[in-house]
């Protein structure tokens, strides 16, 4: 007969954890709360702590809360099987309790999409077997399947509060960290907490938890509880409701001083106190944890062994069949397992799990080597005998793991297999990965006759061409590593994938006669790598690629490669070779019936048409491409099309309709979950709304292009364009050293080293420093602007160009200037100017080098003016009209002319410094007000008033302070009356007049006086 105490290690008495209960409570409210608006605001929580310190108590407690306010609490736990986790399980989970709890909201979220859904739970799909990737690569598919579950989870809690609640995420498999990740970075609407606890102190440096810890801790919507140990008085509150008596209180200093807090090690004192062996308990952990194990009757202990091995938890059918136990005897057993809480039943009570994991490791842990195969042979046997033992969405996963465990490699290698595609269709590549590794490693002790009745019962991308029949050639080892080679590139594992090409490429070269496709395809796979780890530009593994497919029939395999080389050589080096690798690329792919290949392969074609000159045909290419794509329902080319055909557009200003077409392809991105495509398309949205003088939006579109390097660099320079404009320097150059990070040196590309080079010049210049400014020009020129380029020419030689013309009164820009302006024009001379946007630049780039010079017209400003003026760029067109306006009064000045000039020149400023206001383009707004006080212009159309000068004092006139600022500056005559638009003589009369007011004898005195009155302040 069972004990009081034995029913009742667990108190009844929820002690503590104040703080921490208010935090989730707090998190459900904001969840909740009106203020979230009419969808509302979803709350992400991590709650950490060592094992055993009360996690899933706290969890209990908050959710019981959390229903009795209405909420609808779904709870998953990550599933350990030996060492293994089972994909998405905690999600499979936790979805699978929100359908029963709310069928109607749940059927109407998913409604539509429930094939891609049944990757999480396969019940939504009936007995049917998981669908294919619908044509997408796999990085979409799984992109596609995150998207969904996020707008699955946002639909059912837009009505009603919802909590989900992961639990022991230090055992996730990799495909729920990603997913976890995503839902906390993406989840934006929706009466949604979601709730993960972890195992803190066993996460260590190397664990897989640790970097989407990291990751996490950077997201401000994301919040951190830590639950710590128990104080001395909160053991004792437990103690009591344990032992339902006040304990005396030499115990409770024992027990406090033994756990140190640890709410479960407390449990296991307490009781074993109350039993009189609290004296005689060692104090070695594992030995504390199975003191009560040891004291269950045999065949109680022996369940409990079978428990621990079968995994987080064991059905009740199976575990009858696995413990050889007549069915009276077995339900004896569980009975005092439960009794002494040891284990308790499922959740879902049709099988049973320890109470807490502490335990079951440390059962597993006494186990015996032989034991521990002759338990897992069992489950297998039982599993393989009779499926319905477990859920079908485990049954693959699990027979895989006991057979291997079981150390049986010829069971093992199908099972093993059959479980790899089963992970792979729910998109979880990190657990095909782990799969494919696994089989690779007992092949060679799988007996013949196993592997030839095997066939390759999964292909990779356009891995299948390369010369093998399914229905007859057997599976071979190298299929394996290719599977491996890019479920390792899909799951973020690229240094093991790259392992793993490195070692089949190794064995082809040892067969007696290699087959080329199958090399080229790993070389191909090891380009992508390369690129992707930033080892090198991947050009070396492409030609070698290429090398081989040379002169061999036409293939898929063969049309990649080519489309490959062709994509890499417009990114690197566009010309005649990358266009005939398009050319030939596309033949090949619709020789072969290679769609995909096909219309990605048109796309780069399109881009090197119109970068060629040919910029009609290459758009009705490039839009025709659109237009298959969005009719075939083909996913894989639409990232692609919406990237390539909007940056072609922008490069040729037509920034317009490339924000239309992004606004489009951002749309179908998301509804598609292509987030990388996606992040660039963000990239390329806020180059287009700069350029159309929609500022606020290009910084939130930049701000949103975060996922991999590359967007991410694209994104910092668009940043840094704008704090250029804006006149915050040091913001350009921290992004600017950002965007140099995230491209990094491995992989030069001219469409990011052009940008870097043009913004380096404009923080070079805005910090005074024009040698460096050079230095950065002339670094761009040696390397060249290739075919296509000039879209990021143009903008680089007008950078290069202003800052000469702006610092051409330095006395330390005079040497070398002649030199510069030269390297400036013959650059300019080569540059093409094919289209009326770079038309305009080029006029706009002589205009500034003249400027440079002193030998700028108001005529080269208005031809500038007139190219810039039709181009919807209104940025550009206001820094044109400030610097017409400038010449217009430079020309008046010098002739004498009369008000017609000053009165055009002062619209021209209006019209200027409204839009530099207007943008927050602080250096012009700055240069357009300054410019209309020297020459007193009025900006508001009405007289302008002096303001009060301290000089007055001295007797000074508001001519006479301005020429003294610039004589404190150490201006010659000659510059003082450029700047202020008189004569030279004029000056020089003024100059006179200063020294004579303040009584001093030369410019260096007056300067100094200057100086020690603080007549003006420091810029």
């Amino acid at each position: 007969m069972l004990t009081t105490v034995e029913t009742r290690s667990v108190s009844p008495v929820f002690v503590g954890r104040a703080d921490e209960l208010g935090a989730l409570n707090d998190a459900l409210a904001r969840a909740a709360a009106p203020t979230a608006g009419p969808v509302g605001e979803p709350q992400a929580l991590l709650l950490g702590g060592e094992a055993g310190v009360g996690k899933t108590r706290l969890l209990e407690e908050f959710a019981a809360g959390a229903c009795a306010r209405g909420a609808v609490v779904a709870v998953g736990g990550c599933v350990e099987i030996g060492a293994d986790g089972l994909p998405f399980a905690p999600f499979s989970t936790a979805l699978r309790a929100l359908r029963q709890k709310l069928p109607a909201e749940f059927a109407a979220a998913a409604a539509g999409q429930e094939e891609e859904l049944a990757r999480l739970l396969p019940e939504l799909c009936d007995a049917a077997p998981l669908p294919g990737t619908g044509g997408r690569n796999g990085e979409e598919a799984t992109a596609r399947l995150f998207e969904l579950t996020a707008r699955l989870l946002e639909a059912i809690a837009a009505e009603r509060t919802v909590v989900l609640a992961l639990e022991d995420l230090h055992w996730a498999d990799a495909s729920t960290r990603h997913l976890l990740s995503y839902l906390f970075r993406t989840l934006r609407h929706g009466r949604l907490v979601v709730l993960a606890s972890y195992r803190a102190d066993d996460v260590h440096r190397r664990h897989p938890l640790r970097p989407l810890l990291a990751e996490l801790d950077r997201l401000r919507t994301v919040r951190r509880v830590e639950l710590g140990r128990f104080t001395r008085d909160e053991v004792g509150r437990q103690m009591a409701g344990i032992l339902a008596a006040e304990p005396e209180p030499k115990l409770v200093d024992d027990i406090f001083e033994r756990s140190d807090g640890n709410a479960f090690f407390v449990e296991e004192l307490a009781v074993a106190s109350h039993g009189g062996s609290c004296a005689n308990l060692t104090d070695s952990l594992r030995d504390l944890l199975l003191v009560r194990v040891e004291e269950l009757p045999e065949d109680a202990q022996r369940v409990a062994r079978i428990v621990a091995e079968g995994g987080s938890t064991v059905e009740y059918d199976l575990l009858a069949e696995v413990a050889g136990l007549s069915e009276d005897d077995l339900i004896d057993a569980l009975r005092a397992a439960v009794g002494a809480n040891i284990l308790i039943p499922s959740p879902g009570g049709d099988g049973y799990r320890f109470r807490h994991s502490l335990v079951r490791e440390a059962v597993g842990d006494d186990l015996l080597p032989g034991e521990r195969s002759r338990i897992n042979r069992r489950f297998a046997a039982a599993l393989e005998a009779d499926p319905s033992l477990v859920a079908a969405d485990q049954r693959a996963t699990r027979l895989a793991s006991y057979w291997y465990h079981a150390h049986d490699a010829a069971k093992a290698l199908p099972a093993v297999l059959n479980a790899s595609v089963e992970a792979r269709r729910r998109h979880a590549y990190a657990e095909q990965l782990r799969l494919l590794e696994r089989a690779m490693e007992i092949w060679d002790e799988v007996p013949d006759d196993v592997c030839l009745r095997l066939r390759p019962v999964d292909y990779t991308e356009v891995y299948p061409p390369c010369g093998c029949d399914p229905e007859t050639t057997p599976l071979r080892y190298l299929d394996l590593m290719a599977e491996a080679a890019v479920a390792g590139r899909l799951c973020g594992e690229r240094e093991r994938a790259l392992k793993i090409t490195k070692r089949a490429l190794r064995l082809l070269e040892e067969e007696p006669d290699p087959d080329a496709l199958r090399a080229a395809w790993f070389w191909v796979q090891r380009s992508r790598l390369v690129q992707t780890l930033a080892r090198g530009d991947g050009w070396k593994e492409l030609a070698t690629a290429q090398d081989l497919v040379r002169g061999h029939p036409p293939s898929v395999v063969h049309a990649e490669v080519l489309a490959m080389v062709a994509g890499w050589s417009m990114l690197h080096e566009p010309g005649p070779e990358a266009f005939a690798a398009a050319e030939q690329a596309v033949e090949y792919a619709r020789m072969v019936g290679a769609r995909d290949i096909e219309l990605t392969a048109r796309l780069t074609l399109g881009g090197l048409m119109v970068d060629a000159g040919d910029i009609d045909a290459g758009f009705t290419e490039l839009y025709d491409v659109r237009e298959q794509v969005l009719a075939s329902g083909s996913v894989g080319p639409v990232g692609r099309a919406y990237i390539n055909l909007p940056s072609v557009l922008e490069g040729v200003g037509r920034s317009r309709e490339a924000v239309e077409l992004l606004d489009e392809g951002i749309g179908l991105a998301q509804r598609y979950g292509l987030l990388e495509s996606e992040h660039w398309m963000w990239a390329n949205h806020s180059e287009s709304l700069y350029a159309l003088g929609r500022w606020q939006e290009a910084a939130a579109s930049a701000r949103r292009a975060g996922l991999s390097a590359k967007p991410r660099g694209g994104a910092c320079l668009r940043l840094a364009h704008l704090a250029l404009a804006r006149g915050d320097i040091a913001e350009a150059a921290r992004r600017l050293a950002d965007a140099r990070k995230h491209f990094g040196t491995h992989d030069p590309m001219p469409q990011n080293s052009l940008p870097e080079h043009r913004v380096a010049i404009g923080v070079a210049a805005g910090e005074g420093r024009i040698l460096d400014a050079r230095a950065e020009l002339a670094q761009a020129v040696a390397a060249g602007f290739p075919p296509g380029t000039q879209r990021y020419g143009w903008p680089l030689l007008l950078a290069a160009a202003t800052a000469e013309a702006d610092a051409r009164a330095l006395p330390v820009a005079g040497p070398g200037r002649t030199e510069t302006l030269h390297l400036i024009r013959t650059t300019a001379k080569a540059l093409p100017a094919p289209v009326p946007v770079w038309q305009a630049y080029e006029l706009w780039v002589r205009a500034e080098l003249l400027r440079a010079e002193n030998r700028a017209t108001p005529d080269d400003w208005l031809a500038a003016l007139t190219a810039v003026a039709p181009l919807e760029r209104p940025y550009d067109l206001a820094r044109v009209r400030h610097r017409l306006a400038e010449s217009l009064l430079t020309a008046n000045a010098a002739a004498g002319s009369g008000a017609a000039d000053r009165d055009r020149a002062a619209e021209l400023l209006r019209q200027a410094g409204t839009v530099a206001e207007h943008l927050g383009a602080r250096p012009l707004a700055e240069a357009v007000a300054q410019l209309a006080q020297r020459a007193r212009l009025s900006l508001t159309g009405v007289d302008p008033t002096e303001p009060l000068d301290p000089a007055e004092a001295l007797g000074l006139t508001s001519r006479e302070r301005d020429v003294l600022r610039l004589v404190t500056a150490g201006r010659t005559n000659r510059q003082i009356a450029e700047e202020l638009f008189i004569a030279p003589k004029t000056a020089s009369v003024h100059v006179s007049n200063i020294l004579g007011k303040l009584g001093v004898a030369g410019r260096g005195e007056a300067a100094a006086l200057a100086h020690r009155l603080q007549l003006f302040r420091a810029p």
